[in-house]
């Protein structure tokens, strides 16, 4: 049963046994419930683009340091919550190597995953001010995201960047900040899901627009020096991987070792907090928090109230793989560069099918292959797109999930084996015959 496409009837059935209307719709955890059932009713291998998941090995010095901490004892003590002093000072000089900022360690705090991170944060960022009690989303962006804030009962405001890049972001942002509410910018450069990236003049309007409001800028860097245009790989030595930094007074940077590392099963990752938001106070925060200062509050407060801190092995792993980067013994950019090249592949198969690339360009410069790339087909919408593509074997999630306002599909190329990358030109092939007009 290896031709496309599907009995579509029996497709059908799966979806509504899974109390799904329509997979257009649905998050991505529920896809991928539906597409591992179809899976096994037929038989059949997907080419399966909807989980954002790392799909190469360890670096292999990090799991060799996990190791020997194991084998040390670690496991059996309390990591500090602060974090160990050594991921703390290979953090400070990995944002100095890779960012060219300057931060203290104190300002370097390692959290279960950028998930955390970003958990953390909200929790703690709309907490400061009486006053300011929302987040801005700057969409499109990761789903959990906004779920995080359901869950913690903090209103949003968001819109689509699309069309609002280069100098017009100013004036958008301004129409949300003005009127006195947000706590906290939130983005991801490069971006999940569409892969764009904010260029320096966007970033600095970003801080100038926050400090100008004594807003939090909360950046999450998931995809750190994967916008595979720029080699950001040498420590010390420009271009460095872009960030709002630079400017912003407030800020917090989420540095995962998910991807870049492909260090995604132990959850580890780094928020780096701006010494000017670490030593900010306020008597309103003791309405939450024992602490009236922010670094305090985030580390003390909301981090020991949801973890205790960061799995103690792990952070020598971390530690070991940041040393190697800041030393120039290992090129994180080379180890990650197969997203590119599958990216490539898939895009072009794509657009030869009739297909297009919906978030095509930075400004006037093409984007970057990479991690993510969206795509859809002409006269449907991305739910459409979605519902059909699963016929032929094909999974993705919809921008309709993301707070995006184009019609489309987010593709992750992170899990398409390399014997599938032909499979997969040849169903697109199939679909775009079965659907042209």
């Amino acid at each position: 049963m290896n031709t496309v496409p599907l009995n579509r009837e029996q497709v059908n059935k799966i979806v509504a046994d899974n109390k799904i209307e329509s997979l257009g719709k649905a998050s991505i955890r529920e896809v991928k419930k539906v597409i591992n059932d179809v899976e096994k009713a037929f038989d059949f291998k997907f080419v399966r683009m909807e989980m954002g998941i790392p799909g190469l090995p360890t670096v292999k010095v990090g799991v060799d340091a996990q190791i020997q901490a194991l084998k040390d004892g670690v496991s059996a003590i309390y990591p500090d919550i602060y974090g160990t002093l050594e991921l703390k000072q290979e953090t400070k000089r990995f944002v100095k190597n890779f960012l060219d900022v300057d931060i203290p360690e104190d300002s370097c705090v390692p959290v279960t995953g950028s998930m955390q991170g970003s958990f953390a944060s909200f929790m703690t960022v709309t907490r400061m001010d009486e006053k300011k009690n929302k987040l801005l989303f700057i969409d499109p962006g990761f789903p959990v995201q906004k779920q995080q804030c359901r869950i913690l009962g903090i209103e949003t405001e968001t819109f689509d960047v699309y069309q609002y890049r280069g100098e017009k972001l100013r004036e958008k942002l301004e129409s949300y900040l003005v009127k006195g509410d947000i706590a906290g910018i939130v983005y991801s450069s490069p971006n999940n899901p569409a892969w764009f990236c904010f260029n320096e003049e966007e970033l600095q309007i970003i801080a100038d627009v926050a400090n100008k409001h004594d807003v939090v800028v909360i950046e999450d860097l998931a995809y750190f020096g994967m916008d595979f245009r720029k080699d950001i790989s040498k420590p010390g030595i420009a271009p460095f991987q872009p960030t709002a930094a630079k400017w912003a007074k407030k800020y917090i940077l989420m540095i995962s070792g998910s991807k870049v590392f492909s260090y995604a099963g132990e959850r580890i990752g780094v928020i780096v907090i701006s010494p000017e938001l670490y030593a900010w106070h306020t008597d309103y925060m003791k309405k939450y928090f024992a602490q009236d200062t922010f670094g305090r509050a985030i580390v003390y407060g909301t981090i020991y109230a949801l973890s205790s801190g960061t799995s103690h092995s792990v952070q020598y792993g971390l530690t070991a793989v940041m040393k190697e980067c800041n030393e120039g013994r290992y090129n994180m950019v080379e180890g990650i560069r197969e997203y590119e090249r599958k990216a490539k592949f898939m895009k072009d198969a794509l657009v030869e099918n009739g297909f297009e690339i919906v978030y095509d360009k930075d400004m006037n410069v093409p984007i970057a292959d990479g991690f993510y790339f969206t795509f859809n087909y002409p006269g449907m919408t991305g739910e459409q797109t979605l519902n059909e593509l699963v016929y032929y074997g094909i999974s993705a999630i919809s921008l309709d999930i993301t707070g995006s306002d184009q019609q489309g599909l987010r593709a992750c190329v992170s899990l398409v084996p390399n014997d599938m990358l032909p499979v997969f030109a040849e169903r697109v092939k199939q679909f775009n015959i079965d659907h042209k007009k």
